[in-house]
């Protein structure tokens, strides 16, 4: 049977397969305990990382965001792929619909304007023209709801796009492997 490269599978390429696999237990080995370590100071039901709780991601994003852990793999990912811009925006409006001062909203508005939704800015989001040009006015006169268009499509982007990557993902699947081995331990 002939490699990706056309040359024929020797020995040599099942020990590299082989490494490989060892490798990305490792990597979701060392993962797992970064994220464990990450909440290691944090109480709650989501103290450890389960094989169950891991499962459930991949019913919906909705339910990947709202684990501690989720949200943690999933901006790794994102990271990972040069791609966090989306995330980091949806998260930026969650914390600016907490803003009870009007003075406060102000700024942090133009904050959040300058740096997802003005063209050409360091982390743009990809909205159309119509949703940046109604930002752009909402900001002169922020309120809660300001940005909530922009955060609705770009939660549709990350549902079509990045979340089914991630689902496939190196990172996801081997976090999977490496808490199903452990659960069979016991």
């Amino acid at each position: 049977m002939p490699s990706l490269t056309g040359e024929p599978l020797t020995t040599q390429h099942f020990i590299m397969d082989a490494d490989e696999g060892k490798r990305n237990k490792n990597i979701g080995k060392n993962f797992m305990s970064r994220l464990q370590c990450m909440f290691s100071h944090s109480s709650g039901s989501e103290s450890r990382l389960s094989l169950e709780d891991t499962q459930q991601w991949s019913q919906s994003l909705e339910r990947l965001l709202e684990s501690k852990y989720g949200l943690a793999t999933f901006r790794n990912f994102l990271k990972s792929e040069y791609s966090d811009e989306n995330i980091e925006f949806w998260l930026t409006c969650e914390d600016y619909k907490k803003i009870k001062s009007s003075f406060r909203m102000s700024s942090r508005a133009k904050k959040v304007y300058e740096q997802f939704i003005k063209a050409e800015s360091p982390k743009e989001i990809n909205i159309d023209y119509h949703t940046r040009e109604q930002i752009k006015r909402n900001v002169k006169t922020p309120s809660t709801h300001c940005f909530d268009d922009a955060q609705k499509i770009v939660f549709g982007l990350m549902e079509r796009d990045s979340y089914p990557r991630f689902l496939r993902s190196d990172i996801y699947r081997t976090l999977l492997e490496n808490l199903a081995a452990d659960a069979t331990k016991g």
